[in-house]
């Protein structure tokens, strides 16, 4: 069997926007039909790492972006994130959605609702209010206009395939307009690090990167730890001063599943664990993201290498 291999050097390892695009193309492309033996490993390059797919068959760049495009656009209007406009959902109602995903899977109806909800949060787990308890990665709930699902849908419902040949294969411009999901240390638009009152400058984002981003959250789901206290896969910490994302760089071939063990490998959390003491595991590098409070949206810093 011949197989085929794709390079994509402007999704950077070391940044959590690129790495999140690159595992969300990943899985997007690996759950299609004829496609699970893919693999993923990152090599060196442009001062980071970048993301090697390997496809069973024979494969032309152009087919990838039209794949990606077709499949993530069946995400507009989906009822996972369609359910609100942000994260602040009841318990009880969030249960009835957690309900219909979990029929739906089992019924093989639809997979990608089960694994979106379960990286949502969880309906087991819930705050003061009465509202759930959610993922790490979220960074918005409505101030500002920004809000964390409306802001997923939008993107699913707009990006073009032009916008993901970008976010693919570069190089990033930044020149498309809002709604971005602030994963990249480039959202973080505070005054003290600007020329500029930011208010009075646009936001400018990658899209395509935002939208494949996206596709990645089902491989960092959430786990209630006790009643009141949840956990994000690849996070530690839960305030405002001290949560974390760490993720590591690979260089074996790897399947989806074996790429979702290897997110959720407790050592990349200890604070004494780098890349040197993992390389045996097959890992050339450990990134590590702070996830920052400021006012009421959060942000992700730089990440810096272990």
């Amino acid at each position: 069997m011949s197989t085929t291999e794709l390079s994509f050097p402007v999704l950077q390892g070391s940044s959590l926007l690129g790495f999140l695009a690159a595992l969300g193309a990943f899985r997007t492309l690996a759950t299609q039909p004829k496609s699970s033996e893919m693999r993923m490993r990152w090599t060196p390059g442009g001062g980071s790492y970048f993301p090697v797919f390997q496809f069973p068959t024979t494969v032309e760049p152009d087919s990838i972006v039209e794949k990606l495009h077709t499949a993530l656009r069946e995400l507009s209007g989906h009822y996972a994130i369609t359910v609100d406009k942000d994260l602040k959902i009841p318990r009880a109602n969030f249960r009835k959605l957690a309900t219909k995903a979990a029929e739906d899977f089992l019924c093989l109806a639809d997979p990608t609702a089960a694994n979106m909800v379960a990286a949502f949060g969880c309906d087991a787990v819930g705050n003061e209010e009465g509202m759930i308890e959610d993922t790490g990665f979220r960074t918005m709930s409505g101030a500002g206009h920004q809000h964390f699902l409306e802001f997923m849908n939008v993107l699913a419902k707009e990006t073009t395939s032009e916008q993901l040949q970008e976010a693919l294969f570069g190089p990033w411009r930044y020149r498309d307009p809002s709604p971005t999901m602030r994963w990249d240390a480039e959202d973080d638009r505070r005054y003290a690090l600007r020329w500029d009152e930011p208010s009075k400058d646009p936001v400018r984002t990658v899209r395509g990167a935002n939208l494949l981003a996206i596709a990645a959250l089902p491989l960092f789901p959430t786990v209630p730890l006790s009643s009141h206290e949840l956990a994000t896969t690849a996070f530690k910490g839960r305030g405002s001063r001290d949560t974390f994302i760490t993720w590591p760089i690979w260089n074996g071939h790897l399947s989806l599943s074996a790429i979702s063990s290897v997110l959720s490998l407790q050592e990349f959390q200890n604070d004494k664990t780098t890349a040197i003491s993992v390389a045996p595991l097959g890992i050339d590098a450990i990134y590590r993201s702070q996830r920052i409070t400021l006012g009421k949206y959060r942000n992700f810093t730089p990440p810096q290498s272990l």
